[in-house]
């Protein structure tokens, strides 16, 4: 079912994370414009000025007023936006940026800026609860033996440790801008917590962003991050040459890897 949006300024529901005093504004309309390509919250010509906040049951027209920076060499940004009765909130980028979809609130995704660690007190104000799904068996008049079922993996909600292998780079269709983005697809990733066992993932993707641009990442090349995982299988990207295709399924993706350590594999004898 589709979802209504019947409240458009309904200021009850939302919680507001004021920014933390002063906060950086926009030099001039070029500044601005460049700020929001980099944010990747517009590709048209003419940046886009006014973007939906939206709720479980609403949606509030906001202006982006300025941001602030956190993180090693300011590498993090979280938008301050201006609400349409004057209230000033705090959001991440891309979490902004997933709210322009139609498809918002049909998955939880909850994105942070690339770099360094976030301030505790600046998490999006919306959650989107996942449903369980439930399986109802059906007995069989002759059943044959069945494969144990593995549990389903439960994600940890906070930043965790993590260790993964490059397996090659793709490209991934973006809705919202409408054309491809260049992404790194993850293997054998692993969450390696202190005194607990790892959890092994599998295949993970990621956004080829420019701090991991800046390792010169290659296929088969290990690397050590902290970041945040999500449900949120790899979208097939339109048009795209066979080498930037990928031939597995990957059903998670990595937000904001940061503390990246680049190890070379080891050689076989």
């Amino acid at each position: 079912m589709a979802i209504t949006y019947p409240h458009i300024e309904d200021s009850n529901l939302t919680s507001y994370i004021p920014p933390k005093g002063e906060y950086k504004v926009f030099e001039n309309e070029e500044d601005y414009a460049k700020k929001v390509r980099e944010w990747g919250l517009s590709s048209a010509k003419e940046a886009k000025k006014e973007f939906w906040y939206k709720g479980k049951t609403y949606k509030r027209l906001v202006t982006i007023k300025g941001y602030e920076e956190y993180g090693t060499e300011n590498a993090v940004n979280i938008l301050v936006i201006e609400f349409q009765d004057g209230h000033l909130s705090c959001i991440y980028p891309d979490y902004l940026k997933d709210m322009q979809s139609s498809n918002f609130g049909k998955e939880s995704r909850v994105n942070v800026a690339e770099g360094g660690e976030p301030p505790a007190d600046a998490t999006p104000p919306a959650k989107k609860e996942r449903a369980k799904s439930t399986e109802e068996s059906t007995p069989q008049p002759a059943p044959k033996a069945k494969k144990s079922k593995q549990p389903a993996l439960e994600l940890p909600a906070e930043k965790v440790h993590f260790t993964a292998t490059v397996k090659q780079f793709a490209l991934s269709w973006n809705h919202f801008s409408e054309e491809n983005d260049e992404v790194v697809v993850l293997e054998d990733v692993r969450i390696v917590q202190e005194q607990e066992e790892p959890v092994s993932i599998g295949f993970a993707w990621c956004s080829h962003s420019k701090t991991l641009k800046k390792l010169e990442l290659q296929p088969g090349e290990n690397l050590q991050f902290d970041g945040k995982i999500v449900k949120k299988s790899f979208p097939k990207g339109k048009d795209v040459e066979e080498k930037f295709m990928v031939d597995v399924p990957v059903p998670y993706k990595i937000n904001n890897p940061s503390k990246l350590v680049k190890e070379q594999p080891s050689l076989e004898l």
